[in-house]
């Protein structure tokens, strides 16, 4: 079961959410205090399984994650995450650095890699990143999220224009490869655009690169 110091109020879920998969109770306790103090929201775990077994946070959040464990170890609770597509920033921290495991959590997609005993300031600023890329891709999913409603209008036609559009192609090639004139290329591309709501071509080939054309 997850521990958490939060206090239950309003105001709370809006507060960013660092995880803390750590087995010594010491730590939590200090990172539960230091992240509080600075108006973020600790939830911590003695084990990858405790925290597999929750539910993870819809908010701004991040993880900060014990190279080794009892257990499952960070790096296989790193795996599995990614298996699941549960992508949230990932900050190893550990006593036993060594070069390759390093190497393979950052290959990874691990943020960052701090050796115990690091400064708070150095964990507070590796988590700040970290949280600051986890807004970002979060705006990035609800604008792609968006852009695919959007496309659910578009015909057949439409989207195979628009996958020469995304090729780099001009309306004549598209002409050409689909057999149609330039004219009707033209008459579908408009019509995609409308219901893209696209207000200019590097708009258009914006949401177009956000459905994977």
């Amino acid at each position: 079961m997850s521990e958490s110091r939060a206090a239950n109020g309003v105001g709370t879920a809006q507060k960013p959410v660092v995880l803390v998969v750590d087995d010594d109770p010491d730590i939590r306790e200090s990172l539960t205090d230091m992240f509080e103090s600075v108006g973020m929201r600790a939830v911590v775990y003695g084990t990858t399984a405790e925290m597999l077994d929750d539910t993870l946070p819809e908010c701004l959040s991040c993880l900060v994650l014990d190279l080794r464990l009892p257990g499952s170890s960070g790096l296989e609770l790193q795996s599995q995450l990614a298996s699941q597509g549960i992508d949230i920033p990932i900050i190893f921290i550990t006593g036993h650095a060594d070069v390759p495991t390093t190497v393979r959590a950052m290959k990874a997609g691990a943020l960052d890699f701090l050796s115990k005993p690091f400064r708070e300031q150095e964990l507070l600023d590796a988590v700040s990143d970290a949280l600051k890329r986890d807004g970002e891709r979060r705006l990035q999913q609800r604008e792609r999220d968006s852009v695919r409603a959007l496309a659910q209008q578009l015909t057949v036609r439409e989207t195979d224009v628009l996958r020469g559009v995304a090729r780099g192609l001009l309306n004549k090639q598209i002409a050409f490869e689909l057999g149609i004139t330039e004219v009707t290329v033209k008459m579908h591309r408009s019509s995609a655009g409308k219901k893209l709501k696209s207000i200019s071509v590097a708009d258009m080939i914006r949401k177009i690169e956000l459905l994977d054309l």
